[in-house]
This record gives structure tokens, C-alpha cells and sequence, in this order.
């Protein structure tokens, strides 16, 4: 269950690990304990894993991830995300390849984007729960 909730993440791994291992009376760690400590493991992820790339982010690229998270599980199209944004395609050439530059976003392949790590959307969803255009 851990490997599923981390997508296999190693950092996710060992925390996710770690606060189920503390959160465990008893060994081995059950499904329940795993459960159990995953809101923990969530706010301290937030806290001090995505928060920190969050704040490094302009509003502009927080907008731009806040797009590219409500159309879902990546990859995302950069057209698809202009049009959640409702801009021209054209604009948003420079920001995508800041969101590159900083480690954000990758290209899997042409004409594709994903998030670096997973969860990220889903965080993003949690830090600005409404896009604003």
C-alpha cells in the first residue's frame, strides 16, 4: 500500500515508512497503521518537501501548475493548459521553460509535460483550491 500511495518515490518511501513505523505499537506495520499515519505523512510533505518548491514558484507559474493539475493525471498538452488558462499557446512558451529550468516540470515527450515528482498535483490542489484565470 505504501509503494502505491508514494507512486515508488523514494523520498515519499521512507517517509511514509518512517511515520508508520512510529505510528506501529506492533510489528509488522499493518494496513490500518499505514492509514492511519498517512494524513501525518501528507501534512508533513506538504510542509517540508512541496511547500518548499511551492515558494520558489512566481504567481504566474503557481497558475500555470494550478492548470496543468485540474486537467488530471499527466502528461499535459501545453495547448490544453492555455486553454485552462485561457490564453494564446503562444504565451506560455517562457514560463514552461522556466518551470523546466527550476525542476518543476520535465517533457516526456514532444509536446508533453509532466511534474518532476509525484503527488505534486494534488498538492497544488491543496495550496490554491480554486484556478483563477
Amino acid at each position: 500500500e505504501i509503494f502505491r500511495l508514494t507512486r515508488g518515490y523514494p523520498y515519499f518511501l521512507q517517509e511514509w515508512g518512517y511515520q508508520a513505523w512510529n505510528h506501529a505499537s506492533v510489528s509488522p506495520i499493518t494496513l490500518q497503521v499505514v492509514q492511519e499515519a498517512s494524513d501525518l505523512v501528507s501534512r508533513r510533505l506538504d510542509e517540508n518537501f512541496f511547500r518548499v518548491r511551492f515558494d520558489r514558484l512566481t504567481p504566474r507559474e503557481k497558475m500555470f501548475l494550478r492548470a496543468m493539475a485540474e486537467l488530471g493525471a499527466g502528461p499535459y498538452r501545453t495547448g490544453d493548459v492555455a486553454d485552462k488558462l485561457k490564453v494564446k499557446i503562444s504565451t506560455l512558451g517562457p514560463l514552461r521553460a522556466g518551470l523546466i529550468k527550476k525542476g518543476m516540470v520535465y517533457s516526456p515527450s514532444y509536446g508533453d509535460m509532466a511534474f518532476t515528482v509525484p503527488l505534486f498535483d494534488e498538492f497544488i490542489r491543496r495550496a490554491i483550491p480554486r484556478l483563477e484565470t
